[in-house]
């Protein structure tokens, strides 16, 4: 089985590493050519085009930042659809909507191609060790034939069901991630600005039903205010949650907690603190945002 892979990015690159170092027969692509340079020196072939990658691998697999990204590199004229010959498998790692997935699906079952939308979750660190959540939509057969891969790069593997069941989980989980990362800044802040001890603070909530994942990972962050660039950037957060309330939008539900993030969020791109870390977001808490 010859793998190819699209998109280096924070969790891409690390998927990929760990595929050549179970001595997958490797071929990368990325926008930014220079970042395939290290699998080159480490045995993997490069491609110089989506398409050139698409013909050369029996699986293409895919991790790009957003929702445009995505449908052009599938779906655009020089695209993988459109390279892509039957019975090859596709699998997408992004965070995208629902209709990109169902899109991407569709086009691909029209060429007798096996498509996998399979979101995942865990972070660069959990990218980098193995550990990710895979949450997986699609075929019960183009499953069985990706398990060995996602093996590699997972943890907890799971079949969700049809096409599209895999993207709705994973934007579920960014509507947890979003709300909790959100109040467990609040939560810090009021510590703080209380002066409660924070180690002992920690140790409490972690024995308690207020504690959270993000909890446990923002709480460090801001008591000692690591606030800068950082590889979970709070553009990402930001992306999904948009995506997030579009889709309860689309299905008449109203979401206050996950639209109050969304909108904080928002403010900070507009302050240009995309690339800050998601715990960032505990800057504008001091402030009356209208």
């Amino acid at each position: 089985m010859k793998v190819g892979f699209i998109g280096l990015g924070n969790m891409g690159l690390h998927q990929a590493r760990r595929l050549l170092e179970h001595q997958f027969e490797l071929c990368v692509y990325n926008r930014t050519l220079r970042k395939c340079d290290e699998f080159v020196a480490r045995g993997a072939s490069m491609a110089t085009s989506v398409g050139e990658l698409t013909r050369q691998v029996d699986v293409v697999l895919t991790c790009l930042a957003d929702v445009k990204s995505t449908r052009e590199v599938y779906l655009g004229k020089h695209g993988i659809i459109k390279n892509a010959c039957p019975e090859k498998l596709l699998i997408d790692h992004a965070t995208v909507d629902l209709q990109t997935s169902q899109d991407i699906h569709q086009r691909a079952k029209e060429k007798d191609i096996c498509f996998l939308d399979a979101p995942i979750s865990g972070g660069p660190n959990g990218a980098k060790n193995g550990t990710l959540t895979i949450m997986v939509g699609g075929e019960s057969l183009a499953f069985k034939k990706a398990e060995m891969l996602f093996q590699v790069m997972g943890k907890t593997i799971m079949h969700m069901g049809g096409s599209g069941t895999g993207t709705v989980a994973k934007l579920i989980n960014q509507l947890l991630v979003g709300v909790h990362s959100v109040v467990s800044c609040e939560a810090v802040l009021l510590a703080l600005k209380s002066g409660v001890d924070g180690v002992k603070l920690r140790k409490v909530l972690t024995e308690s039903w207020g504690s959270s994942r993000m909890l446990e990972r923002n709480a460090p962050i801001v008591w000692n205010q690591e606030l800068g660039v950082s590889d979970v950037p709070l553009r990402t957060l930001a992306k999904d949650l948009e995506i997030v309330v579009a889709l309860a939008n689309e299905l008449g539900l109203f979401i206050p907690l996950a639209q109050n993030a969304l909108k904080l969020h928002r403010e900070a791109l507009r302050r240009g603190m995309g690339d800050r870390d998601v715990a960032a977001i505990s800057m504008l808490m001091e402030e009356d945002i209208p």
